[in-house]
């Protein structure tokens, strides 16, 4: 199954032809075009001429730093971008979320994870505006928190939320970027200034302190950590309607007895 001209087209890229055939395969059997790139340079042109909904892009390339065209491609489109990166290489991760990416997946991996981070970055992807810019919003609504950035005000369910002024920048912020993953760095240079980037401990705080006046639950959270990345802010579940396997901020259900665990790429 090769998707239909409405189906959301996915760029692929990856020099590795076995976990290319796999992603290609996975992701047209639910449905998604696929186009493939195997440098960094193809990529960039195949985004440029294409126009995808989105792009998997493994930041080991033979020509350019994966990072590198994470960054190009974000200096003209807000296509989101889900890169694939080497276990054990967080400083990679985050360099490369903080050039523009909106997500991540580690190797080896599933592919249920991997559709799964998909869906939400596909449902979180920018709207043009008229001139073709992302628009810039006075309310922020995220599931059921609703963020009144021009009122400074926040509600939760219709639940009116008192946060101090560092503590709404701090939401205001990831509400702005529903489901993309904002790095420690990014959140503290947009919150508290441009000289900080390092002080973890000050968002750990503050983090706390969201989540416990957001009423969030621990089963079905807003606000989720990526532990030694960052944070990002997700519309929960509806009651009674679980999320998706390997969704940010859902726990891995166990495989049935007896059965075999996913396969991994």
């Amino acid at each position: 199954m090769t998707g239909t001209p409405e189906a959301p087209t996915i760029l692929v890229v990856d020099d590795e032809p076995s976990i290319l055939r796999a992603l290609r395969a996975g992701l047209e059997a639910r449905g998604y075009r696929v186009v493939a790139a195997v440098t960094g340079q193809q990529a960039i042109d195949v985004t440029a001429l294409e126009a995808p909904s989105l792009v998997v892009l493994d930041l080991n390339l033979p020509d350019l730093d994966g990072v590198e065209v994470c960054r190009r491609i974000r200096g003209w489109t807000d296509v989101p971008i889900v890169v694939l990166s080497a276990e054990g290489s967080e400083s990679r991760k985050v360099l490369a979320l903080d050039e523009g990416a909106d997500d991540y997946v580690t190797k080896p991996f599933s592919m249920p994870e991997l559709l799964a981070r998909i869906r939400v970055a596909l449902r979180h992807r920018p709207v043009p505006g008229a001139d073709g810019e992302r628009p810039e919003q006075a309310v922020l609504v995220v599931g059921d928190v609703r963020v009144d950035v021009a009122r400074h005000q926040v509600t939760v369910a219709g639940r009116a939320v008192d946060l101090t002024p560092k503590e709404f920048a701090f939401l205001a912020l990831l509400a702005r970027w529903p489901g993309r993953v904002l790095t420690h760095r990014t959140i503290l240079r947009e919150v508290w200034g441009p000289d900080y980037g390092t002080e973890t401990q000050y968002l750990r705080v503050y983090a706390s302190q969201l989540r416990k006046k957001l009423d969030d639950d621990p089963e079905r959270p807003r606000l989720v950590t990526e532990p030694g990345v960052g944070y990002r802010l997700l519309a929960p579940a509806s009651r009674g309607e679980p999320r998706d396997p390997g969704e940010p901020g859902s726990p891995a259900p166990p495989p049935p007895a007896g059965s075999a665990a996913s396969p991994t790429v």
